[in-house]
């Protein structure tokens, strides 16, 4: 895949995560659930969509390297917020979490690819 297709989808991937965030909490305080949990999975349930249409490598490593990617990236993101180094931009530090997230993901979408096509 090209590099210039590659920033395309990672952009439209971002963008996802920063608008769907609202969402996935909304539809967790309606579901009366953990919102990590309910985050988790719907951040997996993009990263699955991502999988499918934009990689389209085999299902079974689809499915692994989305819900593994949707895990991770949210625990680094929880666990970037707890640095408080933007107390002073975002005193709830929900900002930085939800873009964290997304920076998370894609980064280890990329190690994904590049680990992917050199084998």
């Amino acid at each position: 895949m090209k590099p210039q297709i590659r920033i395309l989808l990672y952009s439209i991937l971002f963008f996802l995560y920063l608008s769907s965030t609202s969402f996935f909490l909304s539809l967790g305080e309606i579901l009366k659930t953990d919102p990590y949990i309910t985050l988790g999975c719907g951040f997996a349930v993009l990263n699955l969509i991502y999988a499918f249409f934009g990689l389209k490598w085999k299902p079974l490593l689809n499915i692994i390297s989305a819900v593994v990617i949707a895990a991770l990236a949210l625990f680094l993101a929880l666990k970037f917020t707890n640095l408080h180094w933007f107390i002073d931009y975002d005193p709830y530090q929900v900002k930085t979490a939800i873009f964290a997230n997304a920076v998370f993901s894609i980064i280890f979408w990329e190690i994904v690819y590049q680990i992917k096509i050199r084998k």
